[in-house]
């Protein structure tokens, strides 16, 4: 029997261009961030996106949009921000402490299911998600509705991502047992060199002619110098004194050894996060070009095709939103293997 998924928290389109792959057809997916509607039209055979806030999403919502005819998987990864700081559940807000509203959002995620009973399910998040109430109420949910429930940490790494990136992935059945881990297809490790080598080499500041998001930002003079220095898995210790940061002199500093510095070549590269455009803030400096690395290198990165269509032709191009869109998308082959442990379980 075929499937037909609604991916909730759609974003750019990462887990709907996944399960496609797999053969699983996508109908729409749903988001707040209306700037993510180009990049999921247009790169994802004809899903369509709903710029909705999930508070408002309905199970009508979501009936109409399934045909019934087929099994209905509904997808959802919830922002994983409130869930990836030791202050995960609250932001510190002049004297008083203030819920952060997204920390809340996989109970929406939970209504969806409780009102609509959809036969699959499967969410993605950062592995600390288990450990916060959201998290365990959605899974013992799921198992007194009669679900079969499957959750674990897996390595991206391992499934064709070539990207040192560990994410929670929980799979529900209501007509199967629970896909795990052993159901997922066997990709070989990819690296860096493999990844994005192909691309047209660009200095900092400088714009691929032929692809709108190879381009590189520019950088002060110091941190100009500073990356001409740096070696490919080093950190701002082989840096002379003049250049180190102040922050760097600090007993905290000295903690932070992976900022203001290389990727390496020949392993998979750092977590790409939604500031990878930024020297400062990872591992985020290109191999051996003296910059940090491009929208498009951090695509590739994710798994994205190396033609995804993150932008219309004349929009303009905001770094930050494209690090948010790229940064906080699941990786396309990990929803490409998800979309297969879910098909390999059915048969």
């Amino acid at each position: 029997m075929k499937i037909e998924a609604i991916d909730l928290f759609c974003g750019a389109g990462g887990l709907t261009r996944g399960l496609l792959d797999a053969g699983i057809t996508v109908k729409a997916g749903f988001d707040i961030e209306e700037s993510c509607r180009y990049a999921y039209e247009e790169n994802n055979n004809g899903a369509k996106f709903i710029n909705k806030d999930i508070e408002k999403v309905s199970a009508d919502d979501l009936n109409n949009i399934w045909s019934g005819k087929e099994l209905r998987l509904l997808a959802g990864c919830a922002p994983c921000q409130p869930f990836s700081t030791a202050a995960a559940a609250f932001t510190k807000e002049k004297s008083s402490d203030v819920p952060d509203p997204r920390y809340f959002l996989l109970n929406q995620f939970e209504r969806l299911v409780k009102e609509t009973l959809p036969e699959l399910v499967t969410m993605e998040n950062v592995p600390r998600v288990r450990n916060h109430s959201p998290f365990k109420a959605f899974s013992e949910t799921l198992i007194k509705l009669g679900y079969s429930v499957w959750f674990d940490v897996v390595e991206c790494k391992n499934f064709g991502v070539p990207q040192n990136r560990r994410r929670l992935v929980l799979m529900a059945s209501r007509v199967s047992k629970a896909p795990t881990i052993s159901d997922f297809p066997k990709q070989r490790i990819l690296t860096v060199r493999e990844a994005i080598q192909d691309l047209t080499p660009l200095k900092a500041g400088e714009q691929d002619p032929n692809d709108k998001i190879h381009i590189a930002r520019n950088l002060s003079e110091i941190n100009l110098e500073r990356l001409k220095i740096s070696k490919p898995g080093g950190n701002w210790l082989d840096w002379p004194e003049h250049l180190r940061a102040k922050c760097h002199t600090k007993d905290s500093g000295l903690t932070y050894k992976s900022v203001y510095a290389r990727m390496e070549y020949d392993k998979p590269s750092p977590t790409m996060t939604t500031q990878f455009f930024n020297f400062g803030t990872g591992r985020f400096g290109h191999p051996e070009q003296n910059r940090t690395i491009t929208p498009r290198e951090a695509a590739i990165l994710q798994s994205f095709p190396k033609n995804y269509k993150f932008l219309s032709p004349k929009e303009k191009i905001y770094q930050y939103r494209l690090g948010k869109m790229i940064g906080n998308a699941v990786p396309p082959k990990l929803g490409y293997c998800i979309g297969e442990a879910f098909k390999s379980t059915l048969q």
